[in-house]
């Protein structure tokens, strides 16, 4: 279990309880902590963010162009770095974000915080990690000889439709953590199966035609198929993509909060 060392000054600094309705300042606490303690004791630190994207980039890069050559997607080592960053963010930030509660016991207990703002924090501060990648992404889209469009302006939009996806899964998820260990596993377990659910490394056409509509409501696989829209073809997201990645996104979340909301009353019991 973690503790919560930044807390400390704070904690020294003020007569009363740390949190005094401040959501601003607790929010950031716990993204700036979250954020400091993966990366703690660890070489590399934050490059990490850049060298796991292009390690599995690179891997099949060399499957699919040299050892099962596949001409028919250009630029194919940008074609699969626009389903890893999304692949990669949604998967860190539900693992970390089931965990949340569980991982922050000792903060739960001492201190009077909202409880939802816990997973909420947690997700957010792969958002740190996704801004790292992001810039990789935009670095290699360029040196593919793909410039800068007006359509980018769509990027900020598709990506937070995913975070508050994530935020809404992870608040279920956490709470369910709480009483039911094993979800952690659980959840690792969907995000192998979600890894071919997605188009990483296989272009969207190859679906057959009376699945793609449902195809669609995967949050991770529109996100990647807008991300490819945007930045490979120079073209806005279609409408009807737009849709249903901004109304599951907004779904989760109200699903989120009510689930969270309907089984948080004992979780001191089993923390």
């Amino acid at each position: 279990m973690t503790t919560a060392p930044e807390f400390s000054a704070a904690r020294s600094q003020s007569p009363g309880p740390l949190w005094h309705g401040d959501y601003w300042f607790l929010f950031r606490e716990l993204v700036i902590k979250d954020f400091k303690i993966r990366y703690r004791n660890m070489s590399l630190g934050v490059f990490w963010s850049l060298l796991n994207p292009l390690v599995i980039m690179g891997v099949l890069w060399f499957v699919f162009t040299k050892i099962f050559p596949n001409n028919s997607i250009p630029n194919f080592a940008v074609f699969v770095l626009c389903g890893l960053v999304p692949y990669n963010f949604f998967t860190l930030a539900w693992i970390t974000g089931t965990g949340s509660l569980v991982d922050n016991a000792n903060l739960i207990k001492r201190v009077p915080v909202p409880r939802e703002i816990v997973p909420i924090s947690s997700v957010c501060s792969n958002c740190i990690h996704l801004l790292i990648q992001i810039g990789l992404l935009f670095c290699a889209v360029l040196l593919a000889g793909k410039g800068v469009n007006r359509y980018w302006g769509w990027l900020p939009f598709v990506w937070g439709c995913e975070v508050i996806f994530v935020c809404g899964l992870s608040l279920i998820c956490a709470v369910l953590n709480v009483y039911i260990r094993d979800m952690r596993y659980v959840v690792e377990s969907a995000n192998t199966v979600l890894f071919w659910l997605v188009p990483i490394f296989y272009p969207f056409s190859i679906i057959p035609e009376r699945f793609r509509e449902v195809y669609q409501f995967n949050p991770v696989a529109a996100l990647v198929l807008a991300c490819r829209n945007i930045l490979l073809d120079g073209v806005p997201p279609p409408t009807p993509l737009l849709l249903k990645l901004s109304g599951s996104a907004v779904a989760m979340f109200i699903l989120g909060m009510a689930v969270f909301k309907l089984l948080r009353r004992r979780i001191y019991d089993y923390l």
